[in-house]
């Protein structure tokens, strides 16, 4: 993206833009944008709000941001709160704070130490969670490698390789267990190489399957290999 002969726009107390095409947009306190930006770099330190579509080569969000358009970016870390009312589409995602996106997300690389919530489908070639996520659509990626520490939850989940661990938490994670669920829920798992702990799953079908502890699925579909922990519930397994 062309724009270092362009200006910065900066919002350090209360104040509001029109948009337009930047190099440099900084939200340090409570920043209104009222229509769509284009810049090289976007970050957000403070309260606010972009009523248009943003593209950025970069973002971050460190404070606390609304989107009430489209998002576009070659890179984006979400280390605060981000609310993203429509699609986001960027090439990698990090996520240590808390994102919610109310359409589609489509990345290359997804990886997530924090919260996520899809309103619609999240489709990437890697998908890496950590912690907790909601999804509403599918989970589409080729590599798949989920680490529990809370709830997780998507519609359906598909790619090559799908593999769920529990996370092996500390003392004060095990305090918490009471609260949330350390588990995924989802209807139907889809893949080549399936690993599983702490799942439910109504279908789990692929070629190679392992049933680990700790999981309840209603039926496993397989062609090739597989194998259920004793600590495992299946209700009926069928080789195609």
């Amino acid at each position: 993206m062309e724009l270092k002969n362009r200006g910065d726009l900066v919002i350090n107390g209360l104040g509001s833009s029109n948009g337009g095409q930047f190099n440099l947009v900084t939200l340090n306190g409570r920043g209104t944008i009222n229509d769509d930006v284009e810049c090289h770099e976007f970050e957000c330190n403070g309260l606010g709000t972009v009523s248009g579509n943003v593209t950025a080569d970069t973002a971050r969000v460190n404070g606390n941001a609304k989107f009430k358009g489209t998002f576009e970016s070659e890179k984006l870390t979400v280390e605060g709160t981000a609310k993203f009312e429509q699609n986001l589409n960027v090439k990698n995602l990090r996520v240590s704070g808390k994102a919610s996106v109310g359409g589609s997300v489509k990345c290359e690389e997804i990886k997530l130490r924090g919260m996520l919530s899809v309103g619609e489908d999240c489709e990437a070639e890697y998908f890496k969670g950590e912690y907790r996520f909601a999804i509403g659509g599918l989970l589409n990626a080729d590599q798949v490698d989920i680490k529990i520490y809370g709830e997780c939850k998507a519609k359906e989940i598909g790619g090559q390789t799908i593999t769920v661990r529990q996370h092996k938490g500390s003392f004060i994670s095990a305090l918490f267990k009471p609260i949330f669920k350390a588990q995924l829920e989802t209807e139907l798992i889809e893949g080549d190489k399936i690993d599983l702990e702490n799942t439910i799953a109504r279908v789990v079908r692929g070629n190679q399957v392992r049933i680990g502890p700790n999981c309840q699925i209603g039926v496993v579909e397989y062609t090739d290999e597989f194998s259920q922990d004793k600590n495992a519930v299946v209700n009926d397994i069928r080789k195609a």
